[in-house]
């Protein structure tokens, strides 16, 4: 059975701290055993236009020039995961934005303890859209047959 190109696409960026730390491996362990598919991965420094571009809401927050340096103070690792409901999914798992009220269980809850929270994820299927083309290329996102997902998700969740 094919079921690629049928579920949708998000993202999620290991930040500076979560690279810094070492996290990107567990990172990616969350997603693929929540039952994700990894369909694009790499490491990248996020420029000065793109940071303004993703970030387009918090730019005349006073505490921007603090994210911005944060977030270009080293690579991030970007991932494009997909899934049924893969927004909500890698949000579930995420956490809360301020990792020390998320739940334990989660990404933040488990790994961080402020605002330096390891990762960035997709708020919305728009935005995660919007995200995908930003950080990916059409020939960065590999469509293959994640053959596990005949156990991951029941015959009427195929399709």
């Amino acid at each position: 059975m094919n079921f690629t190109g049928i579920y949708e696409k998000t993202i999620l960026i290991v930040k500076p701290d979560g690279v810094q730390r070492g996290l990107v491996g567990e990172v990616v362990r969350r997603l693929e055993i929540k039952g994700l598919k990894i369909v694009g991965l790499k490491m990248m420094i996020i420029n000065e236009d793109k940071l303004r571009e993703h970030y387009a809401h918090l730019v005349e927050k006073p505490f921007y020039l603090g994210l911005d340096k944060f977030m270009r103070s080293c690579p991030v690792a970007v991932i494009c995961a997909e899934g049924k409901g893969a927004v909500d999914a890698v949000r579930l798992i995420a956490g809360v934005t301020h990792a020390a009220k998320a739940d334990g269980g989660t990404m933040r809850g488990d790994l961080a303890m402020g605002m330096c929270n390891v990762v960035h994820c997709s708020d919305s299927i728009d935005s995660a859209k919007d995200e995908v083309a930003r950080f990916f290329e059409e020939s960065e996102i590999f469509d293959y047959n994640k053959t596990d997902y005949l156990h991951v998700y029941m015959d009427e969740e195929r399709s």
